[in-house]
Parts: structure tokens; sequence; C-alpha cells
């Protein structure tokens, strides 16, 4: 069988889309990788050009899964009769069930959780004895996934005036929020790559290769132990090679500034201690869902600054750190080779290094450059636990789902100029091995998924954004809790433009 696989427009890297080439691969099945940041019609086009069975989208962040869901559009529109398969950190069979499978009828779409699953489900999709029956059964599950969500009852919402109500009241009274020691931006350019190797989370590198286990025990499991230890000992010989050679390199730039919340979910970010002139204006999102014990608040970022209002000097912080920075062209320089093992391993460890290297400039930020916990001295595994004041929250994630916020992180930052990281119109982030986000102090700031969002919060948001409703609904698809209006597809990005 002959397959075209691609990561959708916006995304621009997926190890496991790699993966899952490879493992077809040497299961004897042709696959034409496209590669990343692929639009529609160049997935399209090249499935007819080069007739192929099967047509494979793999997504990262979310504004992919709305992607995934025209690109299954367009095939059933222009006639396609293919398979088509969906994947990535993104996806679930829920949302393939509810959100793509229904746009395309022509053909199976199926969901695939992992590379070790790929091969069952396209030998089955492929074999004219057995893909009829299977296509039943998906059909057949998929509808009871729709009619399970369909007749789900959600949680009451309440509506946003409310939610902001019950929103976090902490005690600004008798709280001083830390003065930064360093205030202002500050660039760390060709960061040695060996300060961050302590600093790295070794689990999510097996979950990448569909090694499940927490690392090092991992080590000891009876099914992948093995396999886990080979693994890793190739890749910290990679490691080495890597850091000795120099190719690979990391570049990070973090700032600190003089904040306070404006509004109820905005936060000011100024020039000085003078608080005239601001400088950035950051927009969150607040949780409507109402929570299971009464008196749980229902959460903003906003809430862990200091309201204007109080007079209280406070402060907030933004980073943007790469470890990409020489990956592609040297997994390029494998890949030439036939040596796919290697091109993934590469992009893998540096993956692994841009989250150690957010743990690490974390770690610095704490006792240094902001300084409010000048004595922490916890280990490896404490830092993955999180056992420490303040959170990073990055925009697109649970607590900050709003990818555009990416637009102010980066301006403030001057990020691109300093670390040669860009953001794509998607917002994703080249080099792949990227990690941007926020920094919060306060000792009660802590993680949290805002959850599904209503309508008057969406349009308040997109009035305090200068953005149209439309648009700001196609960026948080993933994250509404009604259905918007059907009307044309906007194709310009919207007023945050950084450009």
């Amino acid at each position: 069988g002959k397959m075209v696989i691609a990561t959708v427009k916006g995304d621009v890297h997926d190890i496991g889309k790699n993966i899952v080439g490879v493992v077809l691969q040497c299961n004897n099945y042709e696959v034409i990788d496209l590669g990343v940041m692929v639009p529609a019609d160049k997935i399209l086009a090249t499935a007819r050009e080069r007739q192929v069975d099967i047509v494979g989208l793999s997504g990262l962040i979310t504004p992919s899964l709305e992607e995934m869901s025209q690109v299954a559009a367009e095939m059933e529109r222009t006639g396609f009769a293919l398979p088509l398969l969906i994947g990535g950190a993104t996806t679930s069979k829920a949302h393939t069930a509810v959100k793509i499978e229904p746009r395309y009828q022509r053909a199976p779409t199926v969901y695939v959780p992992d590379a070790s699953r790929a091969v069952g489900v396209v030998s089955q999709l492929l074999n004219p004895e057995t893909r009829d029956a299977y296509w039943t059964e998906i059909r057949t599950e998929y509808e009871e996934v729709r009619t399970r969500t369909a007749n789900r009852r959600p949680r009451p919402a309440l509506p946003y005036a409310d939610a902001v109500a019950r929103g976090l009241q902490l005690d600004w009274q008798n709280y001083r929020p830390p003065v930064p020691r360093r205030p202002g931006v500050q660039v760390l350019r060709d960061y040695p790559l060996e300060a961050l190797v302590d600093t790295i989370d070794w689990t999510p590198f097996f979950i990448t290769w569909n090694l499940v286990g927490k690392y090092p025990a991992i080590f000891d499991d009876a099914l992948v132990g093995e396999q886990a230890r080979q693994l890793y000992d190739d890749a910290r010989r990679m490691l080495d090679k890597l850091i000795a050679e120099r190719r690979l390199r990391a570049s990070g730039v973090l700032g600190l500034w003089p904040a306070n919340r404006v509004g109820s979910d905005d936060i000011a970010v100024y020039d000085s201690e003078e608080r005239e002139r601001e400088i950035a204006r950051l927009h969150h999102l607040r949780q409507q869902t109402v929570p299971s014990a009464e008196s749980d608040p229902l959460l903003s970022l906003a809430d862990f600054i200091a309201p204007a209002a109080t007079g209280i000097a406070d402060y907030i912080g933004a980073f943007a750190v790469t470890a990409g920075l020489g990956a592609d062209e040297i997994a390029a320089e494998y890949q030439a080779q036939g040596d796919d093992y290697n091109a993934i391993l590469v992009k893998a460890l540096a993956d692994r290094l841009a989250e150690a290297f957010a743990e690490h400039l974390h770690l610095r930020v704490r006792r240094e450059f902001w300084g409010y916990s000048p004595e922490e001295a916890l280990d490896n595994a404490d830092l993955i636990r999180e056992r420490y004041r303040g959170i990073r929250p990055a925009p697109g994630y649970p607590a900050c789902p709003d990818h555009t916020e990416k637009c102010a992180l980066f301006g403030l930052l001057e990020a691109e100029r300093h670390t040669g990281i860009r953001l794509t119109e998607n917002w994703a982030m080249l080099p792949a091995a990227s990690v941007s986000g926020w920094y919060f102090s306060h000792p009660q700031a802590r993680y949290f998924n805002v959850g599904k969002l209503q309508r008057d919060q969406v349009e308040d948001l997109a009035e305090r954004k200068s953005m149209a409703v439309k648009d700001l609904e196609r960026e948080l698809a993933s994250v509404l809790g009604y259905t918007p209006p059907t009307g044309g597809r906007p194709d310009k990005r919207s007023a945050t433009d950084p450009a």
C-alpha cells in the first residue's frame, strides 16, 4: 500500500508522525511524508498525483483540530474515496468521531492513537476481505461515541459576569509581591547544552517512542524495559555527540516587568516602576463551568496579579527558549543517509533539551533574576513535580488556551530577534523545539484548566482584543462550549498579527 502522511498547516513538528512513517515503512508500506505545515490543497494534490491508498493527518497544537476537519470536508467535496487516518497529540477518538468523521463519508476515517496501532489499522483498511467489515465496525463505534457525547449532560456554566464575581479573591493587603532583582529583558544566546542535561525529563521521551513508563523505573519493566534501556543508551550517546560538536544550539530570552490586573481578566504591563506607560495588554480567560464544590473559585490567570486599584506594585515575567537551532539540518543529514532512526532521535532530543531549558531557566528566575526563592534546593524529580513557588503557563495550554496571546509575548521579548524563534501564521513556533510562556510568582498561583467557554466571554474577549468574534471562535474552536453560527471561513489574520 501507498500512503501520504503530513502534519497539517499550522503545526511545525510531529515526532510521532515520523515514527508512524518509519513503522509503516518497516512493514513494507510506501510512505510519502510531506513534512510539516502542509496545507490541504498540497496534501490532496499529492494524494491524487501519486495515486495513494491512504491519507494520514497529524497535529500537535489545538488549531490543527479545525484544520483536520477542513481537510476532511475538502476530501468529501472533491470526491475522494480514500481512508483517512487521524493522529497526533491534540487528537482523540471523541474529536475524530464528533468533528471529523461526519464531514467525510465516502471512506473510513479512523483515529490512530499511536504508532504501534498504525500497521494493524492500515492492513485492515487495505485488505478487500476486511475493509468493509472494519469500516462498519468503526462507523458503529463512532456513532456510539457521538450518541454518548450528545447525551452527556454538560455541567452548567455561569454567565461570564457571574464567573468574574466568583473569581479567586487573594489577600492583597497583607501581601507584597517580590521585586525582580534584574528587571527588563535578559538575552541568553548560545546557551551551553551541557547546562541543560540535568533538568531533562526523560519520561515524555519514552512516550514519544510509544514506550510507556516513568523514568527510571521503566528500565525494570518486564515488557519494555530492555527496549527502553537500549533507546536511552542511544540517546545519551547522541546527546554527548551533539554537545561535543556544538552544531545543535540553544538560545533564550526572558523578561520581568511591572504589571497590574486591569478590568476583569486583563493584565497591563508597564515600562517602568512609575506605571504610566503601558507596553502590552495581556488578555486572559476565566473558567465558566460551575465547580463541583460550591466554595471553589472560577479561575483566571489574571487573578494571580494584584489589581491596579489596590495600589500594590506587582510584576509578571515571560520567556522564550529553543534548543532546536540546527536540529533540522542535522536530522536531514541522517535522512539523506537513510538513517531515519537517528534523524528522529536528534529531533526528540532537541525537544527534551528545549523543555529542560524552560525548567532550567525557571529555576534561575526563581533564584537569581526575580530572586524570590534564592535558597531553593530541589532535585530534578522535585522540579518535574513542580514543587516550587510560581508557575510558567504557556499560551495554547489549558490555563490560557488562546494561542494568539503569543503575539504579545513575542513582542515584549523581541523573541525572534533575540533567539531566532519565529511564529507561524497559526502561532506555532519555529524551530519546533521551542517553549514559551509567562512567569507568575504568587505563592498561590497554580495551573488549572479553563474548560469550555461560553459565547458571552468570547464576545467580551473579542472586544478586548479588537478581533472579530468569528476569527476568535476559530482560534478557540477546541474549547468552545457552544456551536458557533455557520459563516465564511476567515482567510486573514486578525488585528493581533505581529506584522
